[in-house]
Formats: C-alpha cells, sequence, structure tokens
C-alpha cells in the first residue's frame, strides 16, 4: 500500500480542486441564472456524478493518507483509524468491478471503427420539426430537406446504445445494427466518441476504487469528445465558439476521422488505466469476455 503524508495529499487534493473548478464553477453560475447550455450541460445532466462529488479529493485503493485525516471519517467509502485513511474494503462492489471490467476489456480488444463521421446527432433530429429537436433554442445549420439527405446519404453505423436510443423512430431503422442494452458489450469499440466519453461514467461508477485523480482524467477527456461531437452536429453554435465541423463535406469528414482517431488513441490510453487499477488494487477477476 502507498502511503502519503499529508503534505503530498493535500498539495494533491488542492490542485484537484483547482483544475475541477475550472469545470464546475461556470456550469454552477449558470444554473444558479437558469441559463442552459447545450454542450456543457450534458457533463452534469447525462451524468450523474454532482459537481460537489466531482471536486472531492480522495485516493482511491491501495493508498493509505497519514496525517490529520478526520475529513474522511465523513467521507462514504473511507475508514479512518490509528493508521490514517483509507478506503473501506466493505465498500467495494464486487460484481460492478467485474461487468466494468470486462466491458472496457471487451471494447478495448475490439478494432476501432471510424465510418460513423459523427451522424447520430443528426439521426436524433431526423425528420423532425425545430420546436421537436432536444436543443430547439439553438438553430440548426441546414434545413431539415438538407439533414435528411445527410442521414440518409449512406448507412448509419452507430455502434453505442446510449446514443442509438436517442435515434428518431423515422431515423432507427436506417442503423445497420439495432444495440441494446444487452449487446453493449458485443458492440462497443474504441473508436465511438460516446464509448470514450463513458470512460467518465465507469470511473466514477467504480467508486470509491479509482481515486479522483483519474476520474479527474476521465472527465477531462469527455469534455474534449463532448465539444467535438456537438461540432459535428447538425446545431449551429458557433455563437458559443463552437466552430463546426462539417460532416456534411468530404473535408469535415476527413477531420471527423482525425479528431476521432486522436481520441480513440487517448481512449485506450485511459481504457488500460482504469483497468490495471481495477483489477490490481480491487483484487477481482474479470468476467470473461465475449
Amino acid at each position: 500500500m502507498m502511503i502519503l503524508e499529508e503534505p503530498e495529499w493535500r498539495e494533491r487534493a488542492a490542485s484537484h480542486e483547482s483544475q475541477v473548478d475550472a469545470w464546475i464553477n461556470p456550469h454552477l453560475d449558470r444554473r444558479r441564472r437558469g441559463i442552459a447550455h447545450p454542450v456543457w450541460d450534458f457533463m452534469f445532466d447525462y451524468y450523474t456524478l454532482s459537481p460537489a462529488k466531482l471536486r472531492r479529493w480522495h485516493p482511491g485503493a491501495g493508498v493509505l493518507l497519514n496525517g490529520d485525516v478526520r475529513e474522511f471519517a465523513r467521507m462514504r467509502g473511507y475508514v479512518v483509524d490509528e493508521s490514517g485513511a483509507r478506503i473501506d474494503e466493505s465498500a467495494i462492489d464486487a460484481r460492478v468491478i467485474e461487468s466494468t471490467v470486462a466491458l472496457l476489456q471487451a471494447t478495448a480488444q475490439r478494432d476501432a471503427a471510424f465510418g460513423c463521421f459523427g451522424r447520430h446527432e443528426w439521426a436524433m433530429v431526423y425528420r423532425l420539426a425545430q420546436d421537436d429537436v432536444r436543443h430547439s433554442s439553438w438553430p440548426l445549420r441546414l434545413d431539415p430537406d438538407s439533414i435528411a439527405e445527410v442521414v440518409e446519404s449512406a448507412p448509419l453505423r452507430c455502434t453505442h446504445f446510449d446514443a442509438f436510443r436517442f435515434y428518431t423512430a423515422a431515423a432507427a431503422p436506417l442503423n445497420t445494427i439495432q444495440p441494446t442494452r444487452a449487446t453493449q458489450i458485443e458492440l462497443e469499440q474504441p473508436g465511438c466518441l460516446h464509448a470514450t466519453m463513458d470512460l467518465y461514467k465507469w470511473a466514477y461508477r467504480t467508486y470509491p476504487v479509482l481515486g479522483a485523480d483519474i476520474v479527474a482524467d476521465a472527465f477531462a477527456l469527455a469534455r474534449d469528445v463532448r465539444a467535438v461531437d456537438m461540432q459535428a452536429s447538425p446545431y449551429d453554435l458557433a455563437d458559443l465558439g463552437f466552430a463546426p465541423i462539417r460532416i456534411e463535406t468530404a473535408d469535415g469528414r476527413s477531420e471527423y476521422v482525425q479528431r476521432q482517431r486522436d481520441f480513440a488513441e487517448r481512449g485506450q490510453e485511459l481504457r488500460y488505466r482504469i483497468i490495471d487499477v481495477l483489477k490490481a488494487q480491487a483484487g477481482v477477476h474479470p468476467l470473461p469476455a465475449p
């Protein structure tokens, strides 16, 4: 077990809080003023970790904190005794760890696919009136017929259930496969932007095993991916500083694939970090990959 003395862990905690404050403070300010944001609200509405919990630093498994650790006595998933503070082994849900490792390993071992061109957001507004789209207060860059043309220009190839389930009723049959929650472990692949974003979900879902530093790294990556995801969407968000990636053009598709490849590489690195910590520190055996 790694031992951290108080000056070191307090420095880490302060650095973590400073990093996270840059993300959450603008969100909290907008929320107080009742201002919605079509890009960043997703990070706190779709993903369920509260800003306060994201900000709260903790070391994760395999670390013992020395010094004045009384604050950890009030933190769920931690125990404090004469030796210091550490995670409470009884707080580890082995089945959650096993299922998470199984999904992440299956995803990591699968070839990345780069042929979707981010058209899932287009499929979510396909054949809908402006008032019915999710971000109806923001204009669409193209008219409905042009959006339909983009959707229909080639078969949709979404492999991620949590994107596919938001397709319009008219768009769902156009997808080459029909993902379900039950087939997620069979279909998830590392080229998918949403699979990369969801590393954040798997990181906080396995609390308290993964420390706050990895969770923050996962949030940072998911945040970068979210920006590109919406830049490639049919929404016009230029006034918010999100220049469009025009996937309706050859140049836009090329740009999207390059971003997709970069995220896949970053995602694989983080995915293996998460797998390694869950397996080594939690002491569980992963379920067999399909």
